[in-house]
C-alpha cells in the first residue's frame, strides 16, 4: 500500500562481545554451519529482552540439532537434504513472527547466503542452486548427477578451496596518529586511489598525504580555503572511483572537487536551501541527493543540472540516502520514509519511535542501517518486509554508521565511543573511547584505516586483521 505510515515490528538483536565460535572445519570453508542469531518477535519497535543468541558461550556448550547432524553427513548426504535443510533454515528464521510479515529467506542478516558444506559438497551446493525450480524439487537422479559433477550446467572444474575469496575482518585498532585540522571536523573522506585523506568543516578542507596518518602533528599537504568563511562543510562525499568529491553544508552552494593530481573546483552547484544536512551518491554516480529543511534536491552530475526539488517532512529529511530507485530519508519527526527516485512518490513510511540521526546502506545495497537518538539500529531490507532492531539502550547526540567497502564489517560511532561490528553476526569487533565527542567518521576503501573527526582533529586508527 503506497504512502500508508507503517508501525514497524522488529526483530530484536543482540549485540555481543564474545569471540566467534570457532568449530572443527577447515578454515578456507568460508561459510558458517548456522545462523548465530535467533531473532526474537518485538512489535512497534519496543525494546524487549534478546533470546539467547546462538552464538552465545552456553549456546555453543550444546551445538545445536542442525550443527549436529549436519557434521556427521557426507557431501553425498548433504546434498541430497540440501533442499530440506533451506526450509529447515528459513522456519527457523521465521519462528514467532507475525503472518502478516514476509516470510525470512535462508538469506543473512546482511545479504550473506548461511550455507554448510565444504569441498564437494560446497560444489553441489553451487549445482543445486542452478537446477530447474519444481514443486517436487529436484529428481534423485539431478541430485545424484549434480554430487558426482556430471550435471550439463557444471561446465567448469571446481574451484579450489585455497583460492576461494573470503573477506577479512578486522580483530582490534591501534590509535596511530592525529590530523590536527584546527577547528571542528564535520565531515571525513578518505580516498585510496589518491592516498589522502580529507577533513572537513568550517572555512576550509585539509588535505592529508598518507605519511601524515602515520603522525602526530604533521602539517597539512594542503589547505582548501572557502571564499565565504562563513562556509562549513556538514556533509561529503566521495565518488566510487575516488576521484572527485561533493561537498555540502552551511552554504547555497554544492561544490564538486577533482581531486587528482590536486585538489581542485569543478563546479558549483547553486541550492535552494541555506544549510544541507546530508548528501547521497548513486553507486554510478550519475545523481547525487542533497538533504535540506524540508526539500531534498536531486541532481544530475554528469550534466550538473538540477533534476528536481522534492518536498519532504520538514522534520523528516536530517539525513539521506540511495538504494538502487530508491530514497530514504529521516530525521527528528521519528519516521523513515522511503521514496520512488524516478517519480519521487512516497512509496512507505515506517515509524521508527525515535528520531533518526543517521542512514547508511551495505555495498549490496539490499540492507538499510538506521541509526537512532537512542543508540540503537534499525537493519531494514530495501525491498523485503524484513527489519531488525539491535538494542544499545544508551541516549546519544551523534551516532554515525559506516559500512566498510568489503561489507564484512561496519564502525557505528555514538558520542565519545567507537564500535566495530561483524556483519551479518554483529559480534562487537572492537571498541575505541575518545576523549570528545566523534561527529564524524570514515573506513578506506582498503579497509586498512579508520578515520573519525571531533572537535578540533581527527584520529587515525589501523585496522588489524
Amino acid at each position: 500500500m503506497s504512502g500508508k505510515k507503517e508501525e514497524a515490528a522488529f526483530s530484536i538483536l543482540r549485540i555481543y562481545d564474545e569471540p566467534e565460535p570457532r568449530r572443527c572445519e577447515p578454515e578456507s570453508s568460508g561459510v558458517s554451519s548456522q545462523p548465530r542469531h535467533q531473532a526474537q518477535p518485538q512489535l512497534d519497535g519496543g525494546c524487549g529482552t534478546p533470546q539467547r543468541s546462538p552464538g552465545s558461550p552456553e549456546a555453543e556448550a550444546q551445538p545445536g540439532p542442525v550443527y549436529q547432524e549436519m557434521s556427521t553427513l557426507t557431501p553425498q548426504q548433504w546434498a541430497l537434504q540440501a533442499l530440506d535443510r533451506s526450509e529447515l533454515q528459513a522456519s527457523w528464521f521465521s519462528e514467532g513472527r507475525p503472518r502478516e510479515e514476509a516470510e525470512f529467506t535462508s538469506s543473512s542478516l546482511l545479504g550473506f547466503e548461511f550455507a554448510v558444506g565444504i569441498g564437494t559438497s560446497l560444489q553441489a551446493c553451487l549445482v543445486l542452486r542452478l537446477l530447474p525450480v519444481t514443486k517436487s524439487g529436484p529428481s534423485s537422479e539431478q541430485l545424484a548427477m549434480a554430487v558426482q559433477g556430471h550435471h550439463p550446467l557444471l561446465s567448469q572444474p571446481p574451484v579450489a578451496d585455497e583460492v576461494v575469496v573470503r573477506h577479512r575482518i578486522p580483530r582490534k585498532s591501534w590509535k596511530v596518529g592525529k590530523l590536527c585540522h584546527g577547528k571542528k571536523v564535520c565531515a571525513i573522506a578518505i580516498s585510496s586511489s589518491t592516498h589522502h585523506v580529507y577533513t572537513c568543516g568550517h572555512g576550509y578542507i585539509r588535505v592529508w598525504d598518507e605519511s601524515a596518518l602515520h603522525a602526530w602533528s604533521k602539517a597539512p599537504q594542503a589547505q582548501l580555503n572557502f571564499q565565504d568563511r562563513h562556509n562549513c562543510v556538514l556533509s561529503c562525499k566521495l565518488f566510487p572511483d575516488e576521484q572527485s568529491l561533493i561537498t555540502g553544508g552551511v552554504s547555497r552552494t554544492l561544490t564538486l572537487w577533482d581531486l587528482a593530481p590536486t585538489p581542485r573546483i569543478r563546479a558549483q552547484l547553486a541550492s535552494a536551501g541555506p544549510i544541507c544536512y546530508s548528501l547521497a551518491i548513486s553507486s554510478n554516480a550519475q545523481i547525487c541527493l542533497a538533504c535540506f529543511k524540508g526539500f531534498v534536491e536531486i541532481w544530475d552530475l554528469q550534466h550538473q543540472i538540477l533534476i528536481r526539488k522534492h518536498e519532504v517532512p520538514e522534520f523528516g529529511s536530517r539525513c539521506v540516502d540511495i538504494t538502487g530507485n530508491k530514497f530514504w530519508t529521516g530525521g527528528e519527526d521519528t519516521s523513515l520514509y522511503a521514496w520512488d527516485l524516478r517519480s519521487c512518490q512516497k512509496l512507505q513510511q515506517y515509524s521508527v519511535h525515535h528520531e533518526i540521526l543517521s542512514i547508511t546502506h551495505d555495498p549490496s545495497e539490499e540492507w538499510l542501517l538506521v541509526g537512532l537518538r537512542t543508540s540503537d539500529i534499525i537493519i531494514m531490507h530495501t525491498h523485503r518486509r524484513e527489519a531488525f532492531k539491535a538494542v544499545i539502550h544508551k541516549y546519544v547526540h551523534h551516532h554515525n554508521l559506516k559500512f566498510a567497502a568489503c561489507g564484512s564489517y561496519f564502525v557505528t560511532t555514538m558520542d565519545e565511543s567507537v564500535h566495530c561490528l561483524s556483519a551479518p553476526y554483529l559480534q562487537k569487533l572492537f571498541q575505541e573511547e575518545e576523549s570528545t565527542e566523534v561527529l564524524c567518521c570514515d573506513v578506506s576503501s582498503d579497509n586498512q584505516y579508520l578515520v573519525t573527526g571531533s572537535k578540533n582533529c581527527a584520529t587515525v586508527y589501523q585496522l588489524l586483521y
